[in-house]
């Protein structure tokens, strides 16, 4: 089984024009972390515009998709009282997918995309309800009963959030459970080095990283350096390098593993299905290698679509993909 926690967030997708981005004052394709004000102001000038509402959030996509790929996987975290809070529940639901999350004071995280006719995507995230996320809503015999514990940095953007992830570990500890840390984001990494050096050091059995999270880590302008500091602190790891191809680190031996072609639509929710095919390569008894190919595949899949997420009907289809070994065609 595996249980992760994070910032389960309600992804509103909204077309929208170049004069819109400009007249927002927004800088066009990047992330914004937003308050409740911003938020308001965004969707406000939005109104009367289509609305598409889907889950999202790393973590919870990476195990919403091990979870519709037939793999035991809880998802905890909290959502607001309100409408955006029913409706991630109610998504989770046609996933098949039953959840542990909490119900907090603040209103549900959400990421505002907005999305030009390029395709550009400019999001902007407010935390809401994730920032309460405390010990109290930690499930710790749920982290001793799992195989696996998977968490990500963004998950050290509050005390309350931090020394819940803290006490997880510790639980891991004492029972055998392995430890899987995502970087997930260049500005989580850099406001948080040193914490997330000594992480790997005393509690990650797996990270996974991109080239820029991991250049900033572990100070380092090339893929040589990185991966010869990842040796020093993991027996295994995933460094993604974008159209490069990843090279998964285990025990010693290094893999080269390449992307699978693929018409790219939009590269949203890429890193995070590659950790869920990683998982359940390795769930279903790979070696490191297999696990990599079928993450690769599996993240070339869903660039293949909008959206950081696969409907239920794309799901099944992507399981008998990989059950059917198609991920071997570049092995």
């Amino acid at each position: 089984m595996v249980y992760g926690i994070g910032n389960p967030l309600i992804d509103i997708l909204i077309q929208v024009s170049e004069e819109d981005i400009c007249t927002l004052g927004l800088s066009k394709g990047t992330m914004h972390l937003v308050d409740s004000v911003e938020r308001s102001r965004i969707l406000t000038h939005c109104a009367g515009l289509p609305m598409e509402y889907r889950c999202g959030g790393s973590c919870p996509n990476t195990i919403i998709a091990l979870a519709s790929l037939g793999i035991d996987a809880v998802l905890g975290g909290k959502v607001g009282p309100d409408k955006e809070g029913d409706e991630y529940i109610r998504q989770l639901a046609s996933f098949s997918f039953a959840s542990c999350l909490a119900r907090g004071k603040e209103a549900t995280g959400s990421s505002i995309i907005l999305i030009t006719p390029d395709t550009e995507r400019t999001m902007n995230t407010f935390l809401g309800a994730n920032r309460e996320f405390s010990l109290d809503d930690l499930d710790l015999d749920l982290v001793r009963n799992s195989d696996y514990f998977y968490f990500t940095g963004y998950m050290w953007d509050t005390d309350a959030q931090k020394a819940a992830i803290l006490a997880a570990l510790g639980a891991c500890r004492t029972a055998g459970t392995k430890i899987i840390f995502d970087a997930a984001d260049p500005f989580a990494v850099n406001r948080n080095r040193l914490e997330f050096l000594q992480l790997l050091d005393s509690h990650v059995d797996i990270l996974f990283a991109n080239r820029e999270e991991a250049g900033i880590l572990f100070e380092s302008d090339s893929m040589e350096g990185c991966l010869s500091a990842l040796k020093k602190h993991c027996d295994t790891g995933v460094i993604k390098n974008g159209r490069h191809g990843s090279v998964v680190y285990s025990n010693g031996i290094e893999y080269s593993i390449p992307i699978f072609p693929a018409t790219a639509l939009d590269s949203t929710g890429a890193g995070d299905m590659y950790a869920a095919g990683f998982l359940y390569g390795l769930i279903q008894g790979l070696g490191p290698r297999e696990a990599g190919l079928c993450a690769s595949w599996l993240a070339g899949k869903i660039v293949q679509i909008k959206g950081a997420q696969f409907s239920p009907g794309e799901f099944e289809a992507v399981r008998q993909g990989l059950e059917a070994g198609e991920w071997k065609v570049s092995g």
